[in-house]
């Protein structure tokens, strides 16, 4: 079953063009990865949404993952509220509209 994670950032003051091009410079070639989408949701605010042939794919890729953080962890803000850098969520597709 299709599987999406859902990474939300926030960058720091003038490092958006480096978090876009860390990202660019990453080859993604983890089984399970299908595509993904960087989206701008507000000022210096970011999402990365992936889709994933499943849930198991998703959790086997956690600490490829983890890695490509670590390569642009520099260019991003806390969050707040005990959340850190990132705030993920994953979960299976249960329903899927065109």
């Amino acid at each position: 079953m299709t599987a999406f994670n859902v990474v939300r950032f926030k960058v720091k003051p003038g490092r958006e063009q480096d978090f876009l091009d860390a990202h660019k410079r990453i080859s993604v070639s983890w089984p399970g990865f299908q595509r993904a989408h960087i989206i701008k949701t507000g000022d210096r605010a970011y999402a990365i949404v992936a889709e994933w042939t499943g849930m198991e794919a998703l959790a086997a890729a956690r600490p490829q993952m983890i890695a490509t953080l670590d390569s642009f962890r520099e260019t991003l803000e806390d969050l707040g509220g005990g959340l850190g850098v990132t705030d993920p969520i994953s979960g299976d597709v249960v329903l899927a509209l065109k």
